[in-house]
């Protein structure tokens, strides 16, 4: 993939992620599907009827998306039996894809300068804090602009 395929890539895929709320919300202690069908009004026995399963089934369905644990497809049953739809997506935790990439790319030149930085100050060569921050910035664009791989090395 070209850079610049992957920039529109990203670009576009930021606009959809955008849709999706930022703050990190919590499931509810049950599970979201047992929050919803209590929010509509449903009983168990009600949406496993809708489901065709036993009631018994859709505790064991409940349970496991509480814990983690449930199919995409099962989520998705479920949903579609409750009249809503799932949504599945995977939201960088601050900001945009872009920002993730910078974060991780100032993360990759910290751990390179490390070394050298260290090995400098001990023979006296130390470079000045502004000097050192330029040199930084250099190698954090430098690693945006190439390889997007060997910023997950």
């Amino acid at each position: 993939m070209t850079e610049k395929s992957a920039t529109l890539q990203r670009l576009q895929l930021t606009d959809a992620l955008g849709e999706f709320p930022s703050s990190r919300s919590s499931p509810p202690g049950g599970g979201w599907v047992r929050a919803i069908r209590e929010a509509l009004g449903m009983t168990q026995a009600q949406l496993a009827a809708r489901l065709d399963i036993s009631r018994q089934s859709l505790q064991g369905l409940e349970r496991a998306e509480a814990n983690r644990r449930i199919t995409l497809d099962s989520l998705d049953r479920l949903a579609k039996a409750m009249d809503c739809r799932l949504v599945y997506a995977l939201v960088p935790e601050e900001g945009s894809l872009d920002d993730v990439r910078a974060r991780r790319a100032q993360e990759v030149a910290n751990e390179m300068l490390k070394s050298t930085e260290h090995s400098m100050k001990l023979e006296a060569q130390g470079v000045p804090g502004r000097e050192s921050k330029r040199q930084r910035k250099l190698l954090v664009d430098s690693l945006l602009r190439g390889s997007p791989r060997k910023l997950w090395r």
